[in-house]
């Protein structure tokens, strides 16, 4: 909003050029969503206990039996924050910001669906996978089709630490890239088992992928960089920025011992979300890097159930997703969770470096 209505006015008053640069909106955006949600965080959560919006915790995990009636469905905070900063900050011109809300209402919708089934059934049994995998088909097609036409985007896929190779997937392109939405919020939804154990990494996303957006948005830096050139996409540097300020916000709350739980309408949003600025930038594979605390949890539920069926009742890990596995071993909760933002981090670093290593 700042930037449609003060920018047109800057060659009459210099001091709102200010508002056209990426980086000064950007850091506005995070201090302003960050704000917002320690404001409004409290709040929302009362509301919750009195509306009891309480998580129902699946017998199997014992150890999580006295977190049962935390408020859940916090992700709608989070989605609430990261909204009202964009509007102040972004360029509401922009397509690429809106594509991003898009796909960020859309998986949450899907998610608060789910969220309410549960609570309307007092149990942790929430809608159909078929009805749950057919809203977020939906969602991610919507928001391919948006991106496919583009003029701008291309069907190439890039492959990382290397500057001249790549495929041209074609028509293919658009089952790839719902795929890779899919799977990215699934992949979160699966490793929110713990406070904070998956706003942390989605942070750490973030701040990688906003690195990369803003270079493919730059002609000179993207040039210099070998990086896929995009006119217009460093505008969702904002919009990371926008999520980070109130990913950040919601760890306040949701930080171990949690006040508040995101529910599937925080972790399907922000997985379908990282998947999306993936695509948009053109680093798919290199999600697979920097989202690799989300792969691992995923696999290590891929191998206990295909091994359990394989071996005739037979296990891998003690318990799956992976941090169950190191809970039921008894390592504290708060150390599991500091232990995978620290792998999340260096996963982030290691993704980074394929700027300079191509």
């Amino acid at each position: 909003m700042f930037y449609n209505l003060l920018v047109p006015y800057a060659s009459q008053w210099p001091l709102f050029n200010v508002f056209r640069y990426i980086s000064f909106r950007s850091m506005a955006a995070l201090i302003t969503a960050l704000i917002i949600s320690i404001i409004v965080g409290p709040r929302f959560i009362k509301m919750l206990r009195r509306l009891k919006c309480g998580q129902y915790i699946n017998e199997d995990v014992k150890l999580h039996q006295n977190k049962a009636g935390t408020p859940t469905m916090g992700g709608v905070l989070l989605i609430f924050t990261l909204t009202i900063s964009l509007l102040f900050w972004a360029d509401l011109t922009n397509r690429y910001v809106w594509q991003c809300l898009l796909v960020v209402v859309g998986f949450g919708a899907v998610g608060l669906w789910d969220d309410l089934t549960k609570l309307l059934r007092h149990n942790n049994k929430g809608i159909s996978p078929r009805a749950k995998l057919g809203g977020q088909l939906l969602v991610a097609f919507a928001g391919m089709w948006l991106l496919m036409h583009n003029p701008s985007y291309s069907s190439l896929l890039y492959i990382p630490f290397f500057k001249e190779i790549s495929f041209d997937l074609g028509y293919f392109y658009v089952p790839f890239g719902i795929f890779i939405m899919i799977a990215a919020s699934n992949a979160v939804n699966l490793t929110d088992g713990m406070d904070g154990l998956a706003i942390g990494p989605a942070i750490v996303a973030a701040i990688v992928f906003s690195i990369f957006l803003y270079i493919t948005g730059n002609v000179r830096f993207s040039g210099y960089l070998f990086v896929p050139y995009m006119p217009g996409v460093g505008e969702v540097t904002v919009f990371c920025a926008a999520f980070i300020g109130a990913g950040l916000g919601f760890l306040w709350f949701n930080a171990y011992p949690a006040q508040v739980f995101m529910g599937d309408v925080g972790s399907l949003s922000i997985g379908g979300l990282l998947g999306y600025l993936a695509l948009l930038c053109k680093q798919e594979l290199i999600l697979g890097v920097v989202g690799g605390l989300f792969v691992i949890e995923t696999l290590s539920v891929i191998l206990q159930v295909s091994y359990f069926k394989w071996s005739g009742g037979k296990r891998i890990f003690r318990m799956a997703p992976l941090h169950h596995h190191f809970q039921e071993k008894n390592i504290p909760e708060s150390k599991i969770i500091i232990r995978f933002w620290i792998a999340s981090i260096l996963l982030g670093l290691v993704a980074l470096s394929v700027l300079k290593l191509r």
